[in-house]
């Protein structure tokens, strides 16, 4: 249930939610309480400048995207939506490059321990 309300959900913001303060928004995750009565849904925004400004308007228009959801779910229960931002993809992109830069200055110092030894 959570991965459709996931896909649901992506389509209804591309389709019906026209905000010009949203920035582009995908949705990473959604966990549901055991009861089905909460989703939270972790979201992931490109630009960083409109992260804030897309989650404050996502948490603003939770009661319409429930609305919406109800129609196209066709459940007795569609839970009260909560959104937060994932960074774990920005963190992964930081790490990466930190692991880029490391993997860099071993073969700099291989390089030169090589050119010292020929010498």
């Amino acid at each position: 249930m959570a991965e459709q309300i996931r896909r649901d959900l992506a389509d209804i913001v591309r389709d019906e939610l026209k905000d010009p303060r949203m920035g582009f928004v995908s949705f990473t995750e959604v966990k549901l309480s055991r009861d089905l009565s909460n989703a939270v849904i972790y979201c992931s925004v490109i630009e960083e400048d409109k992260r804030q400004e897309t989650l404050e308007t996502l948490n603003r228009a939770a009661g319409f995207l429930r609305s919406q959801l109800a129609a196209v779910m066709r459940t007795r229960i569609v839970p009260v939506l909560k959104f937060i931002i994932d960074d774990s993809v920005a963190r992964g992109a930081a790490m990466e490059d930190l692991i880029r830069r490391a993997i860099g200055e071993d073969e700099a110092k291989s390089a030169d321990a090589e050119n010292g030894s020929e010498e």
